[in-house]
């Protein structure tokens, strides 16, 4: 059988945890795009550890994981090409305007606190506008206002994590599926 190929924009509180759970499947052959490096506050909320601290966030997941490992940005239409789907786990509006504009299967997996999103490819042009407007970086998975303690810590970016890998999976089995999801925890 041959290999779906994925890529996938954002290793950290969505690609972190979806990573982990395709890869298991062996169906797809992912790659990962994300210039960040794993911080002390990541460790509470992303799949990371604390001797991962100041190492590329690509290149851990690289460790543990069977994925193409690519420490750097998204930033033309050329990177997204050759991919059966494109899954964008960045909290970047610039980024995602570059997906929605470009002519090829993609998956928008958001979360926000105890909010949630998920937005294919086939989403109604209509509802792009209200999809892509919003503060630069907005949908970080823990939100604006998060303390930045441990207690104030929400999960719901491990559900859409979730979300999204049942949705490939069906997808990929030409099974029916969501355009446009919204959920809150």
């Amino acid at each position: 059988m041959t290999k779906r190929k994925i890529l996938i924009i954002g290793a950290g509180g969505i690609g972190s945890y979806l990573i982990p759970v395709i890869d298991k499947t062996g169906l797809y052959d992912i790659t990962v795009y994300d210039p960040d490096i794993v911080e002390t506050k990541n460790i509470t909320y992303q799949n990371y550890d604390s001797n991962e601290v100041g190492g590329k966030k690509v290149n851990a997941l690289e460790e543990r994981y069977s994925i193409n490992a690519e420490p750097y940005l998204v930033l033309t239409d050329k990177q997204l090409k050759g991919y059966d789907l494109v899954v964008c786990c960045a909290d970047n509006l610039d980024v995602r305007r570059l997906l929605y504009r470009n002519d090829i299967e993609w998956l928008d997996l958001r979360s926000q606190g105890r909010n949630a999103v998920l937005i294919s490819s086939a989403v109604s042009p209509d509802k792009m506008d209200a999809v892509l407007i919003g503060p630069k970086g907005s949908f970080s998975c823990q939100g604006g206002d998060w303390s930045g303690k441990t207690k104030d810590i929400h999960y719901t970016h491990v559900a859409v994590a979730g979300m999204g890998a049942q949705w490939m999976q069906r997808y990929f089995n030409k099974e029916e599926v969501c355009d446009f999801k919204i959920i809150n925890i």
